[in-house]
């Protein structure tokens, strides 16, 4: 699974040797970022936030699942669309062991409207998610998490304290290494059976959150963190 850092101090030498520098997506210049590695054992913040049905997801909903598994995503970025599909996928799979799933999109989408909450309802029905998507207007849970790219993706276990941090596997947009999700599930079935997993995880690469101007947190570096 995980094959690179075990501390923060590692994780931007990890993150380039995953990825590359920054690059264009239409006229926009696009950051790569790496995950923060939160601490492993921190509790899962706390949220309650509108699913793209309307209805109202909090954390307490997943209370005596044996795993969580949050993923920060939206529907225009390039990684997240490499990805999307096998989410779709592993959602079904780890949900039918008795995890639950539930996304988050905390872009600002007035600069971003391909991933304003209207769109979220279209892309989880295109995609087939059967998880909460939520939508995270004041960013405010992106930084209670420390998400910094999308995708960036946090594995609770039953007592939601973290387990996993990192990436989903090692397919990136362009590297022609199948998409398979090998790092979340392990972590997942790992949580699941009671294993203890490795600290030593290799942190996501994605997108910057889409920051609402003058609301990026301090942890956010716009020269790019991969």
């Amino acid at each position: 699974m995980g094959r690179c850092v075990s501390n923060l101090t590692d994780v931007f030498h990890c993150a380039r040797d995953v990825a590359g520098a920054a690059f264009s997506q239409g006229d926009k210049l696009v950051v790569k970022t790496a995950s923060t590695m939160l601490s492993l054992g921190t509790s899962a913040p706390d949220f309650s936030l509108i699913n793209v049905d309307s209805t109202e997801v909090s954390l307490s909903d997943f209370e005596g699942k044996s795993a969580l598994v949050v993923m920060f995503i939206c529907n225009h970025c390039p990684f997240v669309k490499h990805l999307a599909d096998e989410f779709a996928v592993f959602g079904r799979e780890v949900q039918a062991k008795g995890a639950a799933v539930v996304a988050i999109s905390s872009n600002d989408v007035a600069s971003h409207p391909a991933d304003s909450p209207e769109q979220m309802v279209h892309e989880s029905e295109n995609r087939g998610y059967t998880f909460p998507y939520l939508y995270d207007e004041d960013q405010s849970v992106a930084k209670a998490y420390q998400a910094a790219c999308t995708p960036d993706f946090f594995v609770f276990d039953g007592d939601l304290k973290l387990a996993y941090r990192g990436q989903f596997d090692d397919s990136r947009p362009g590297n022609e290494i199948p998409v398979t999700g090998s790092d979340l599930r392990a972590a997942v079935e790992a949580v699941i059976a009671g294993t203890p997993l490795s600290d030593n995880q290799t942190p996501s690469i994605g997108c910057n959150i889409k920051w609402i101007e003058g609301n990026a947190p301090e942890y956010f570096d716009p020269q790019g963190t991969a």
